[in-house]
């Protein structure tokens, strides 16, 4: 969803260094389905890719996410972050679940069940 020529000045690499897009790649498909899973939405890159009904032309997911500059925001924040951070835990800092500018960044996206 991501593409690599915005993810690689994030994490501060060359557009030409192609040794770490597989990588780049892995972790900009693991952001998307985080952003999906903590907002129980399914993200598009643009509304153009929304399924529609054939009849009537209305969408068809009530939860689509169209990709915005909030999201692309944390999406790069959680790329970055796993880049520096390779391991699940980092000697001599504080754990956390998320970076808080990411929880931030898409709380407001999140759609919550009612029981």
């Amino acid at each position: 969803m991501l593409d690599l020529s915005i993810i690689k000045p994030h994490v501060r690499l060359e557009l030409a260094n192609t040794e770490e897009d597989v990588l780049l790649e892995t972790y900009a498909t693991a952001a998307q389905r985080l952003v999906e899973n903590q907002t129980a939405r399914t993200l598009y890159a643009t509304a153009g890719e929304i399924p529609t009904d054939s009849k009537t032309g209305e969408p068809t997911d009530d939860s689509a996410l169209v990709l915005d500059d909030d999201l692309t925001t944390a999406m790069l924040l959680l790329i970055g972050h796993w880049f520096e951070n390779r391991e699940a835990v980092v000697i001599g800092s504080t754990p956390s679940e998320l970076p808080l500018a990411v929880e931030a960044l898409i709380a407001p996206y999140r759609h919550y069940q009612i029981y």
